[in-house]
């Protein structure tokens, strides 16, 4: 496993720089221009151990989806770099986080079988500016681009920022979980031999 990927998007609606490393120590630098965003980004890294460069610009005068989705493609593809051939692995993580008044739990498969199910009822529309459809959005373009069979389930939460925070440490804890070495593992852990 490499543990490191870099990646740089740039297409005329957004401009985005990633660096994800997996066995971190939860630093981050995140500048999105969208600062719910940058929060959710940051608890992602620091929860899950992974050092988070993303640094991204767009035309968010239009609406935040072009970036919150090119930002989720650029740390997808980030994460299949860092993974390499994904020898000694765990593949599969789960995590459930509580969040004051709401509950997620993320289960995944990082088995390049992209495919996400997002069950999740949120109280509100938005927190502050940022439309809270677009979390869907960016696991779906992250789960796509990661080749991750992605699972996100809001148990509750009367709290919309609670919730989707729940969701994003959820994640972070699932993933560093899957990245692990296992070993036990000899090559890659599925009867195929190949992932």
């Amino acid at each position: 496993m490499k543990g490191r990927g870099q990646v740089k998007r740039v297409t005329r609606e957004t401009s985005v720089e990633v660096d994800f490393k997996l066995e971190g120590a939860g630093t981050y630098r995140i500048e999105t221009t969208v600062p719910f965003f940058d929060h959710m980004l940051s608890l992602f890294a620091k929860h899950g151990f992974f050092d988070l460069t993303v640094q991204a610009h767009g035309d968010t005068e239009v609406d935040f989806h072009h970036l919150v989705e090119d930002v989720g493609i650029s740390m997808g593809e980030a994460l299949v770099q860092a993974l390499g051939g994904k020898e000694g692995i765990c593949r599969f993580g789960s995590a459930t986080v509580p969040m004051i008044d709401a509950l997620a739990s993320v289960h995944l498969d990082l088995s390049r079988r992209a495919h996400l199910v997002f069950d999740a009822v949120l109280a509100k529309e938005k927190v502050g500016g940022f439309d809270l459809e677009l979390v869907e959005e960016f696991l779906r373009a992250f789960s796509s681009h990661g080749g991750i069979d992605l699972h996100v389930n809001l148990h509750y939460g009367s709290n919309s920022h609670h919730a989707v925070e729940a969701v994003f440490k959820a994640l972070a804890r699932a993933l560093d979980s899957a990245t692990q070495k296992d070993r036990r593992v000899k090559g890659v852990l599925s009867t195929k031999g190949k992932l």
